[in-house]
């Protein structure tokens, strides 16, 4: 009995040794098992977090907004430096009032807070290489001359690449490259081309020649128009007394003139050395025909005439990268302005069409009042002038402040829309492929972007605030239509503005003095503030065109 009990013993403890084993070796099991999971997931996240930085759509558009912000401060510093070291020809501006019109040029906004007349013949100068290095053509061209670069640079480190490949195994390949971050959606002069992922080299150098290609044909129409545009416009001052008295008078140079004007027009800024703007030639039909085109083709037919230059350069030459770009376009290229054949054609109907309505309704309803005392071909010109300047350049032969208040919505309509903006009742096939997926991180940062509405009129609120006094006082000068007409204006780098009228205070102040500047020029420091980081934001508004798709408003 006793040799039993302990045979039972020796077995129930044998029994628990062998399940305490199995139980550790299965513990053990678990948590590998639970440790490989963890891992694989972990290094999942991680992929995907890389795959969304390197190859992702966000980083690198940020990446360009960033140097796009730091270009626009770093050219308007330095101007705003050079204009104050030059010697003024009458009188200082404060010195927020210099830097606002740096920017202003800059950005190609056109918004004054001091008369033109002030500057020298030497910051004219200044202003005017302002506005050429601001321009969208300018500044697209050295996005392409970038691209371009680039593209060199790979093609020599796949050459070398390949000569290493060969030594090494005796058998020449071809060697794939990836595409970087960078080149990635950039709306300047690139567009997302992630088929280009793995491209041999031969295909990257098929690429490469039409972005060289792109960039002569670019830099041809930049010096054609200013160069044919300012001996125009000084060829038509010499065969005109009017015009040429009215300079006379107001000492500026012939040259100086032309060339400030052509570069302002065509980089759509608006700005004009004299302090009338367009007003003191508003009898000279001619000037204003000159200047009608050279507003177009820098703006919203820039595209049209791009696409019309390079199939007339394919056609006379025959080169194989021309005639392959006018096949596939901006999808060869990644060029923002080179629009597809029937979109441009589209897009110069719309223009068309805009303006047509624009004319119709000041010549409707201003024919005997802002029109007033001008021959029916005068009256004609003007509102064909006005309406094509309403799109972003702003030259203005009438003091808008006259027009009817369905006009000036009209033109505040015109100045919200983008240059291209286009009727275009087609369906456009996307080219990009496989996109990469991004991260809900990525996703919730890029649903905080609000639309363009939104911001502008968080802007015009709190410039009401800032001005809230004013509009108190003098409710004339300060109302809200003004406001919005300036803010816009500042948006669009249009550069209208209802001005300001010592006549329209309500408790005339004997001090005040009219000057030949904008409405801004009255407000306070913050609301100048305020418009500098508008007219910013307006100059950078095709990095948020997409913002504001979070809100459900059903």
């Amino acid at each position: 009995m006793a040799g039993a009990h302990y045979k039972l013993g020796e077995l129930l403890h044998h029994t628990s040794r062998r399940s305490a084993a199995a139980l550790d070796k299965a513990m053990s099991l678990l948590c590998s098992l639970t440790k490989s999971y963890v891992h694989h997931h972990v290094k999942e996240r991680v992929a995907r977090w890389r795959r969304a930085l390197a190859g992702g759509r966000f980083w690198p558009r940020l990446g360009s907004l960033l140097v796009h912000v730091a270009y626009f401060l770093a050219v308007s510093w330095l101007g705003y430096l050079l204009l104050a070291q030059i010697r003024f020809r009458s009188g200082r501006p404060r010195g927020i009032d210099l830097f606002f019109t740096a920017v202003s040029a800059a950005t190609v906004s056109s918004m004054s807070t001091v008369e033109m007349e002030v500057f020298s013949n030497g910051q004219l100068l200044v202003l005017t290489a302002l506005m050429l290095v601001g321009g969208e053509v300018f500044l697209s061209l050295l996005g392409l001359a970038s691209k371009w670069s680039k593209l060199r640079r790979r093609q020599a480190a796949n050459k070398s690449r390949r000569v290493e490949s060969h030594d090494d195994k005796g058998a020449e390949f071809e060697t794939r490259v990836p595409v970087a971050a960078e080149d990635i959606d950039n709306p300047t002069s690139t567009i997302t081309d992630e088929t280009s992922i793995g491209i041999p080299m031969d295909a990257k150098r098929l690429r490469r020649d039409p972005v060289r290609s792109l960039f002569f044909v670019v830099l041809a129409i930049l010096l054609a128009v200013h160069v044919l545009g300012a001996v125009a416009v000084a060829a038509y001052i010499y065969r005109s007394p009017g015009a040429r008295r009215t300079l006379r008078g107001k000492a500026l140079n012939v040259w100086t003139f032309a060339v400030f004007t052509t570069v302002s027009t065509f980089s759509s800024c608006g700005y004009m050395p004299n302090n009338e703007n367009m007003v003191v030639f508003k009898r000279d039909t001619g000037l204003q025909l000159l200047l009608v085109p050279q507003a177009l083709v820098g703006n919203t037919l820039f595209p049209a005439l791009l696409s019309a230059c390079v199939r007339a350069v394919a056609a006379a030459t025959r080169r194989p990268e021309l005639v392959e770009m006018t096949k596939k376009g901006r999808e060869l290229t990644g060029y923002y302005h080179f629009l597809p054949a029937r979109r441009c054609v589209m897009l110069a109907a719309t223009v068309v069409g805009l303006v047509g309505v624009q004319v119709a309704m000041v010549c409707g309803m201003e024919w005997g009042g802002a029109l007033q005392g001008m021959g029916p071909w005068e009256k004609v010109s003007n509102a064909l002038f006005l309406a094509v300047n309403s799109r972003h350049t702003g030259e203005s032969t009438i003091d808008i402040s006259t027009l009817a208040t369905a006009i000036l919505v009209l033109f505040v309509l015109m100045m919200y829309l983008p240059p291209y903006t286009t009727w275009f009742p087609f369906e456009e096939s996307s080219s990009t492929k496989g996109r990469l997926e991004e991260s809900q991180g990525i996703r919730l940062l890029k649903s905080t972007v609000l639309s363009q509405l939104s911001y502008l009129t968080i802007a015009v609120i709190t410039i009401c605030i800032t001005e809230r006094a004013k509009l108190k006082e003098d409710p004339l000068n300060f109302n809200l239509l003004s406001i919005v007409v300036e803010v816009v204006s500042a948006y669009g780098n249009v550069g209208f503005s209802m001005g300001y009228s010592c006549s329209r205070q309500i408790n005339p102040d004997e001090l005040c003095t009219d000057r030949w500047t904008g409405f801004v020029g009255r407000w306070s420091d913050s609301g100048k503030l305020i418009l500098i980081l508008v007219m910013l934001f307006g100059r950078l508004k095709k990095f948020s065109m997409k913002g504001g798709k979070a809100w459900k408003l059903s």
